[in-house]
């Protein structure tokens, strides 16, 4: 793809989190990269553009592409010009196929922040075998969902026995607020139950298992749990499917692979709180009134000021054993939802923009289509990860 106008398009560059990571990119950008900006409305794209040329003068000429979901000419155009595409819109469920379709027919490597396991399970079923035909990489959940659970494991992993079965739980904390697409996504995924159940049933109809080897990932159960110390919560979230999917593509996590996905809160009350507030929510969703009226709280693009996020903070602890063996690994950050997921998302672009990744096609995950190069990428960007 060496004649591509662009190395890099950001696709969705004026909404909140896609802004995030225009900065992010005119901060770290290799500096001969060539790279753009694209959405459907011109002047929010050149405002943007003029934010960019604040922190650097040469950004004013910044390429700008004005492309529009509901216009295939021009996703068509704009993934043509692109090695890599970054995409930001969402709900992905709502806006996100076209600009896959486009990547996937264009042979264009595509990441985005989605944590709609329906969606993703579409884009399997509709456009990984001709991501294959074409040589696209299609990569999903690079923001807080899901590269520090996803890249979590594959370190934890590393640390453990070859060839023997593998256990892994992931305990999730934060500090933060999430994103106004992020709960637009959450409230709308819960109401689509009975058609998500159907799109996964589908895709685990079609999708190749691997010989002689077993993967299961999954929500945790509540239990009281001593390292870490506080009350696991089962997380169902996109994680733990995007944790199977990297240990079903990598022979490195054995013979029989498990991963247990859990939030964790310190005291009981609190614990109890949460699983209230969540069933509340799961309640209100299925209605459509209760829903808009959820929905309506927050919108779409809206997120925290600067003082807010800097307060912001992340933990996840893996407590992995195998063949008698026992570690516990930490991956940690700033503020999950915008300013760590901005990074991790250009970062996720960058790594397959530039780095000499294994050879992988289709829908992939970040641990199997990028691994150690992501890994030292968020580690020198300031992600930590260690074994305690």
């Amino acid at each position: 793809m060496a004649d591509r106008t662009y190395d890099l398009v950001l696709f969705g560059a004026t909404g909140f989190t896609g802004s995030l990571t225009a900065e992010y990119l005119a901060r770290h950008a290799p500096e001969r990269m060539r790279w753009a900006l694209a959405g459907r409305d011109r002047d929010k794209l050149e405002s943007v553009r003029n934010r960019l040329a604040e922190l650097d003068p040469a950004y004013s000429d910044l390429g700008l592409i004005t492309a529009d979901v509901t216009d295939p000419t021009s996703m068509r155009r704009m993934a043509e010009q692109a090695r890599v595409v970054i995409s930001t819109v969402g709900p992905f469920l709502e806006y996100g196929d076209p600009v896959v379709k486009a990547c996937a027919e264009a042979g264009t490597d595509y990441v985005d922040l989605t944590g709609e396991p329906e969606f993703v399970d579409r884009v399997y079923l509709d456009h990984h075998a001709t991501a294959c035909g074409t040589g696209a990489r299609i990569v999903h959940a690079c923001g807080f969902d899901s590269v520090p659970h996803d890249l979590g494991v594959y370190f934890t992993v590393q640390q453990l026995p070859e060839g023997v079965p593998i256990h892994v739980d992931g305990y999730v904390r934060s500090g933060g607020s999430f994103s106004g697409g992020t709960f637009h996504s959450a409230v709308n995924a819960m109401s689509r139950g009975r058609r998500m159940l159907s799109v996964t049933r589908q895709r685990r109809a079609r999708e190749p298992r691997p010989a002689r080897r077993r993967v299961s990932g999954r929500a945790g159960r509540p239990h009281r749990c001593d390292d870490p110390r506080g009350w696991a919560l089962p997380l169902p979230t996109i994680d733990p499917q995007v944790v199977a999917r990297s240990g079903r593509a990598l022979d490195r996590y054995g013979p029989d692979f498990s991963y247990r996905h859990h939030a964790l809160v310190k005291k009981l009350p609190v614990a109890v709180g949460v699983v209230a507030a969540a069933g509340a929510v799961l309640a209100l969703a299925q209605l459509s009134p209760t829903r808009r009226m959820l929905l309506s709280r927050i919108s779409p693009g809206e997120g925290p000021g600067p003082r807010r996020r800097a307060r912001s903070w992340f933990t996840v602890r893996f407590v992995g054993t195998a063949g008698g063996q026992r570690v516990v690994t930490e991956v940690a950050g700033g503020d999950p939802g915008y300013d760590e997921t901005a990074k991790m998302l250009a970062e996720s672009a960058l790594c397959l923009a530039f780095d000499d990744n294994p050879a992988t096609c289709g829908q992939t995950t970040t641990a199997a289509a990028m691994g150690d190069n992501l890994l030292r990428r968020l580690v020198d960007a300031g992600i930590r990860m260690r074994v305690l």
